[in-house]
């Protein structure tokens, strides 16, 4: 290639990016008119008690310019992603201000609430125009005071402590609601049940203190008694944006076995693995495919965390332990395979075992590639950000 020919290249390669820096530029001036726009829809849900997330609305909103951009030679996919990023910041937007579904309710306790999740629900009664006080140990002996005027005690205190926290609430008028947020249930609801008279319902934010809020976020509810008498709090979850999935303690118990226990305990020796083996986790992210630094990056996020938290989840029931020891028999049944060579009886179990996923799998396979595509992005930003100053 001559240099002429290169210099005119250049010219229009620099011509063409002007446009496309011009566009984008277009774009955010875009996107700060539509959250504008998303501020003002969020007045109106806060005053009509209209929920943040409505999803037969996102679903006939996505469909609409998807349909927009097939016909415009778009790919109907990344419209999707980015309108998807689009309103997860928009509900993030209206997450400032909620309707009180219930003007009659007087005060609200949350023992608790300077904790890590406690004070989510704190902020989330308070934007909802509640009078919220909270109760830490070191206030107890103002605690009688607190509850006589309370119409909800919201317990949410660390599971260890759960059930004797509980253990002390003999004082609460009668008509007051009593519930957790404990991410076990059946323990904490029976001892609500013995301890109170009153309405009584168990709770399980299924997310972290590090969620904005409850915008499609699933709470599971348990119900005790008097459900009559605390519909209006389901109801204020609602329009907060939960989720609710209704199940009884027991039942919600044995499926946190498998969700958190299992989850937790066997990415507890994975990273313990990890450690004892010590192998440069640079290099593991580096050399990976986005799934495997997906996994990774779980792994590391447990250590991030409470190392109480999951402690408790995984010690509070005994039949946990009996549960991680047939998955420990079944990891040495699999081993032996391996030992063996065996790759003909590994690929039988591994078919039987994707029948019993059945279309589920087909599902996750689908679902999973968007993941992969973020997670493929940030990795690439990062490789391309300078490393920060000493």
């Amino acid at each position: 290639m001559s240099q002429d020919s290169a210099e005119q290249f250049a010219q229009q390669l620099s011509e063409l990016r002007q446009g496309i820096d011009e566009l984008d530029s277009q774009l955010v001036e875009l996107l700060a008119k539509r959250a504008v726009l998303a501020a003002k829809v969020g007045d109106i849900k806060a005053k009509t008690g209209m929920p943040i997330y409505v999803p037969s609305r996102e679903a006939s909103m996505l469909e609409d310019r998807q349909r927009q951009a097939e016909s415009a030679g778009v790919s109907p996919s990344l419209v999707e992603d980015l309108l998807r990023r689009i309103m997860r910041e928009s509900y993030h937007i209206q997450n400032n201000r909620y309707r009180c579904a219930n003007p009659d309710v007087k005060r609200i306790v949350i023992i608790g609430g300077a904790g890590a999740l406690g004070s989510v629900f704190v902020g989330l009664f308070t934007r909802s125009g509640y009078q919220v006080d909270i109760l830490e140990k070191e206030d107890w002996s103002d605690a009688e005071r607190l509850f006589s005027r309370a119409s909800l005690v919201l317990v949410s205190v660390p599971i260890n402590l759960t059930v004797d926290v509980i253990s002390k609430l003999k004082a609460l008028p009668e008509h007051c609601i009593l519930a957790d947020i404990t991410s076990i249930k059946n323990k904490p609801l029976a001892a609500m049940m013995a301890v109170h008279s009153g309405p009584v319902v168990g709770l399980h934010p299924m997310f972290g203190p590090d969620a904005p809020g409850m915008i499609k976020q699933v709470v599971v509810v348990c119900h005790g008694r008097g459900n009559e008498t605390y519909d209006w709090l389901l109801q204020q979850m609602q329009i907060w944006g939960a989720n609710l999935i209704e199940t009884s303690a027991q039942k919600h118990d044995k499926a946190m076995a498998f969700i958190q226990v299992m989850r937790h305990f066997n990415t507890f020796v994975y990273g313990a693995h990890l450690a004892g083996e010590n192998p440069d986790l640079m290099q593991l992210t580096q050399l990976s495919s986005p799934i495997y630094r997906l996994e990774l990056a779980m792994v590391g996020r447990l250590f991030a965390q409470s190392p109480n938290l999951y402690a408790d989840i995984i010690y509070n029931n005994p039949e946990n332990f009996a549960l991680l020891r047939r998955f420990h028999e079944r990891f040495g049944e699999a081993l032996v395979l391996l030992e063996q060579g065996n790759k003909a009886e590994f690929i039988r179990q591994f078919n039987e075992i994707g029948d019993w996923f059945g279309d589920y799998a087909k599902t996750c396979l689908v679902d999973s590639k968007q993941l992969l595509l973020k997670a493929d992005d940030n990795q690439m930003l990062r490789s391309v950000q300078p490393p920060p100053k000493e």
